[in-house]
């Protein structure tokens, strides 16, 4: 188990579990820009974590508390025994992932198409919350195809809160199960924030978080009068740099405020260290491609950064010259 210092998780600002995005390194860079938005891993099977290398899968670094796993599957006893696993390992929440739209999740069960079966999601709940302490959350859209009503997300809240769970996410477009892709589901189902206000003030005990198409802090602030946390995905991916500024304005964070530079040099480090322990510098540096969204000199940036390590310099001499190159235009 990894040391952690207990503190009750303030859940203003999350960033979402986004596949083939937050890793362990990606959320070591988040951490770095904010020390108080809740982290989550990428969505992981809990076949992948009975069957496959568990130790991998539920790797972290202590400097991203507050953490929070995100489990995917529809097995009430695979999941528990999952959640077990993660609570031994230190993570501060599980998180059940009810709305990914792919068709290797519906395949599998376990998805957005479990929000149809709100009685097996609530024997999940129910059952994880027999063998672990720390909270079970639930990740979950508005609605799926023509389930997509105001009493459909209410019943499904309902019964699943009565089983247990207590905090909700939700994404704020329904998942169509059928006929578009998940990056389409992203996108094409209109966004309806109303829908989740209206649940806020129908359980006004429940943690509520929102998600869904937020880009600038003041549309975060705006929420945060109707909910009690907000949660950006693509939006930290794209302009990182905007969490600074989140931490200081949400969670009034009175410390020196950093600089791209400096975060960049700090991640510098990390990156020396995770390189000489035989990762590849592509798998680390791929996260901060966004970090100058906006400023001076970004697209050369990124294009360095894109670019392959040179044949006659070391990862890191490439990267040193990477931050030279952008310190020169940009703080």
């Amino acid at each position: 188990m990894k040391h952690k210092i207990d503190f009750k998780i303030n859940r203003l600002l999350s960033i979402a579990p986004m596949m083939d995005h937050t890793d362990k390194h990606f959320r070591y860079f988040m951490r770095l820009l904010s020390k108080h938005a809740v982290l989550y891993t990428e969505m992981i099977t809990t076949g992948a974590l009975i069957h496959g290398d568990r130790q991998r899968f539920l790797d972290f670094n202590y400097v991203e508390y507050p953490l929070a796993i995100q489990l995917g599957g529809s097995n009430p006893d695979d999941l528990a025994v999952c959640a077990k696993m993660a609570e031994d390992e230190g993570y501060d929440e599980v998180n059940l992932n009810i709305g990914c739209p792919s068709d290797r999740v519906q395949n599998g069960q376990f998805g957005a198409c479990l929000m149809s079966n709100k009685n097996l999601v609530a024997d999940c709940v129910n059952k994880i919350q027999s063998l672990i302490k720390i909270p079970v959350t639930i990740k979950t859209r508005i609605g799926i195809d023509d389930l997509d009503s105001y009493e459909f997300l209410y019943d499904f809240i309902k019964t699943t809160h009565e089983a247990g769970c207590d905090i909700f996410i939700i994404h704020a477009r329904k998942a169509i199960l059928s006929g578009l892709s998940p990056k389409e589901n992203r996108d094409i189902p209109p966004l309806n924030y109303e829908r989740v206000h209206k649940l806020k003030q129908d359980f006004p005990t429940l943690n509520i978080t929102i998600n869904g198409g937020f880009t600038e802090l003041d549309e975060i602030k705006t929420q945060l009068e109707h909910v009690d946390g907000v949660m950006v995905g693509r939006a930290a991916y794209q302009n990182p740099f905007m969490l600074v500024e989140a931490d200081k304005v949400l969670f009034e964070n009175s410390g020196a405020t950093p600089t791209r530079t400096d975060i960049l040099n700090e991640y510098r480090d990390y990156v020396a260290e995770q390189v000489q322990q035989g990762e590849r510098i592509k798998n680390l540096t791929r996260h901060v491609i966004g970090l100058y969204q906006g400023q001076p000199g970004a697209r050369k940036y990124r294009q360095l950064l894109s670019a392959a390590v040179p044949r006659d310099k070391n990862n890191i001499q490439f990267l040193d010259e990477t931050i030279q190159s952008i310190s020169s235009y940009s703080p």
